[in-house]
């Protein structure tokens, strides 16, 4: 017994080395994959990850300049940096209720401020406890109060006239040459084209290069300023009347291009109607203003207007058709139709035994080959 136990304690003793040797063989191993691995791979990235982050190739976009991606002029249809009073507007409506803002309203908001201002600097100066040491004890002036009650109303019937004509204006359209149905969702816009062939098009705002992934369109210069360039933009013919129907599928909206002098409410489950006439070809931009969420402030509107000519084609890019115009061409009718001698095909030869049916006689029902039918059908 004791030689046995000597020989497990010197078999133990020969395999503890080995097994402490191949213990540290294992860690040194472990560390040389990754070392090959990062050689292969300096970020550390599986396959799976450097395929997801690979850039996706960009969709194909119309070159710069053409129609739905035309250059914005800096000077029309956005807001300019330090710039005052009201955009350019490009609509009559809009020159219009312009020329009233700024040669009516704004001077005579002028005019009343300067009267009530030396009004209030005469009374301080005449008035004062120095110059008039015995107030007047008057409880009204009969002259004042008159002009105080007729001069404000001369005023508000001054402006009401030029208003009341703006709104007569405003309110009554032309007959449209286009219809375009505008339609507010959280949070972007969608455009209908009824009479063009029912062409739909999704409008989201475009965001800027470091918030979207490689390979994902961002916004550049070309596509118009911060939070109003949108991926697609609503095209309109110019010189034409063209009338918007706005709705909402979800909350409240408000539809609005500075430019135009239009603003009206996108309401859901109801029609509202505006309407603009531009002759100016360019881009014009605008935006949702209604709080109508969390992304309230990213739902731009961008409008393009174009000629006619460029209009049909961007029409037809879409796969639209312009009202009027002829679809493919139909096969002649006549040349088709059942009841003409060339398409109705000979009649069989009767069998013999057979009489032809006289006028409009109904034929003759053939007899059945089941004799049990045929049976069923004497009694």
């Amino acid at each position: 017994m004791k030689l046995i136990g000597w020989a497990i304690a010197l078999a133990a003793a020969t395999m503890t080395p080995a097994a402490a040797m191949a213990q540290a063989q294992q860690p040194a191993a472990a560390a040389a994959q990754p070392q090959a691995s990062e050689a292969g791979n300096p970020a550390g990235q599986t396959a799976a990850d450097a395929a997801a982050e690979a850039p996706k190739p960009a969709a194909a976009l119309p070159p710069v300049g053409s129609v739905g991606r035309a250059l914005p002029d800096p000077n029309y249809g956005m807001p300019v940096a330090s710039g005052k009073g009201l955009q350019h507007q490009v609509t009559g409506i809009g020159e219009e209720a312009a020329s009233f803002h700024n040669n009516w309203l704004l001077l005579l908001c002028v005019a009343i401020s300067i009267f009530v201002l030396a009004l209030l600097v005469w009374t301080i100066v005449r008035y004062r406890r120095g110059a008039n040491p015995t107030p007047s004890r008057n409880s009204h002036n009969t002259t004042i109060e008159v002009i105080w009650t007729l001069v404000p109303v001369l005023i508000l019937v001054a402006i009401a006239i030029p208003s009341i004509r703006l709104l007569r204006h405003q309110y009554t359209p032309p007959p449209a040459d286009l219809t375009v149905k505008v339609i507010g969702n959280q949070w972007y816009w969608t455009y209908q084209y009824p009479e063009n062939g029912d062409i739909e098009i999704v409008s989201n705002m475009l965001k800027e290069q470091k918030d979207v992934k490689p390979g994902e369109r961002f916004r550049t210069d070309a596509d118009g300023p911060p939070l109003l360039a949108a991926d697609e933009r609503l095209v309109i013919p110019a010189g034409k009347v063209v009338k918007f129907i706005v709705t909402s599928n979800d909350v409240i909206h408000a539809f609005w291009i500075p430019a135009f002098w239009n603003k009206i409410d996108a309401n859901p489950g109801r029609l509202n109607e505006t309407w603009v006439k531009v002759d100016r070809p360019g881009v014009y931009f605008g935006q949702c203003t209604e709080l109508c969420g969390a992304r309230h402030a990213f739902m731009p509107i961008a409008v393009e207007v174009v000629p006619e000519a460029q209009f049909a084609a961007w029409v037809a890019s879409k796969g639209g058709t312009m009202p009027g115009a002829r679809g493919p061409a139909a096969p002649d009718s006549i040349a088709i139709s059942p009841n003409t001698p060339s398409a109705v095909p000979p009649p069989a030869a009767a069998p013999q035994g057979a009489t032809a049916p006289q006028g409009n006689a109904p034929p003759p029902v053939p007899a059945p080959n089941n004799p049990d039918v045929a049976n069923r059908a004497n009694q």
